[in-house]
């Protein structure tokens, strides 16, 4: 966008080679964007949406696609609404992207790690041959949050921007697991199983899908898309219970009936497996439940059990390490942005993408609040330049 508008952008890239973030979002697929309806898009993004809004509607889920199209790379919807190149992959898109920069003019320097500005005013990096000054009639600071510090983003510009009295809200993990006290037979018989159909439930939020058994405690698609809601409790009280139904399409009663047959001979897991259609790892915390409550699971009754199933208590004790988080919460407070994106105590020197204030499932909300908010820190930097 800058480059097409007439700028002569340099792209400071602390990594060795583009993109690393962008193909590590395509590793099992690039989830470009949503085919949902735009009002129920927005809502993905809770508070923040209001803020987005704009930014959003002007680089829209079709403007992406379009934008992907251009490039030779055309998406499709999957069955979950879902958009994702044809390619399915990120590097062929990575590559078309950066074939179109480099006509454009767009430069590249590699391994400069930005650390903020000299006395001058100038941009500071630290480089391969040591530090290096950079003059720029405005800037762009697409930085990420604090997720992938392997790939660049450790949210160490929080503190160079809050030394020039920029609002920044603490970087929190987002999309992120949560820690759990497995006992040590559950843990080390069921690290790394998958819950598969399960709903999974906080307080009022309820999402059905699959989570995952890690030895640390539990995450995966449907954690993640409850991770603020089980983060702002764990944060406050110290500690959440999430309710997991494993059997979710069968009522109690249902499950009570299957339940009161003769077991005979077969050991209770053996039992469960076959009349209620449980998993071994399902049945595992269902034993861990018992644990919890001081009474072995096979003294419960047929109603017990089929209550438990689809109510089995897990108490997560903390939020998994912001460096296995899949994205972050926190970052740089809206009202510290103009309309086009810049930085209010800093003329001429823009934000966008995860260093701000927002967060999102996964699903392709990620992506398209980074590429949106991009492009309108592009166009504020282009007005910018007019007016300077």
């Amino acid at each position: 966008m800058l480059a097409q508008g007439g700028a002569r952008v340099t792209v400071y890239d602390a990594m060795p080679s583009a993109g690393r973030k962008f193909l590590m979002a395509g590793r099992g697929g690039l989830n470009l964007t949503h085919s949902e309806p735009l009002l129920d898009f927005m809502a993905r993004y809770r508070e923040a949406a209001p803020k987005l809004q704009a930014a959003v509607e002007a680089f829209s889920p079709d403007a992406l696609r379009a934008w992907s199209d251009a490039l030779g790379e055309p998406t499709f919807v999957g069955t979950s609404g879902r958009v994702f190149p044809k390619a399915f992959k990120a590097s062929p898109l990575l590559r078309a992207w950066l074939r179109r920069l480099d006509a454009s003019g767009v430069r590249f320097a590699f391994r400069h790690r930005w650390t903020g500005w000299d006395g001058e005013g100038r941009l500071v990096f630290r480089a391969p041959d040591g530090a290096a000054a950079v003059t720029a009639s405005a800037t762009v600071l697409a930085l990420g949050g604090a997720s992938w510090p392997r790939l660049g983003s450790d949210g160490s510009w929080a503190d160079i921007l809050a030394a020039k009295g920029v609002a920044i809200s603490k970087l929190r993990p987002a999309n992120s697991g949560f820690t759990v006290a497995w006992s040590d037979v559950f843990r080390d018989r069921f690290e790394g199983q998958p819950l598969k159909g399960v709903a999974l439930t906080i307080g009022a939020h309820t999402v059905r899908g699959e989570a995952m058994i890690t030895r640390i405690g539990i995450e995966g698609g449907s954690i993640y898309a409850l991770s603020a809601e089980l983060r702002e409790e764990v944060l406050s009280l110290g500690q959440a219970t999430l309710s997991i139904a494993l059997r979710p399409d069968l009522d109690a009663a249902a499950l009570t009936t299957r339940l009161s047959g003769t077991r005979g001979k077969q050991s209770l897991a053996n039992f469960l497996r076959k009349a209620a259609q449980l998993s071994p790892v399902g049945i595992g915390l269902m034993q861990e439940a018992a644990i919890v409550s001081g009474r072995p699971l096979a003294a419960f009754s047929p109603a017990e059990l089929a209550h438990l199933i689809n109510t089995i208590p897990v108490q997560l004790t903390g939020v998994a390490p912001i460096d296995r988080a899949i994205s972050t919460a926190g970052g740089i407070g809206f009202d510290e942005l103009d309309d086009h994106f810049m930085l209010r105590k800093l003329p001429g020197v823009f934000a966008a993408g995860e260093m701000l204030d927002w967060e999102a499932p996964t699903g392709g909300y990620l992506l398209q609040a980074s590429f949106a908010t991009g492009a309108a820190a592009g166009r504020g930097v282009l007005s910018w330049l007019k007016k300077s």
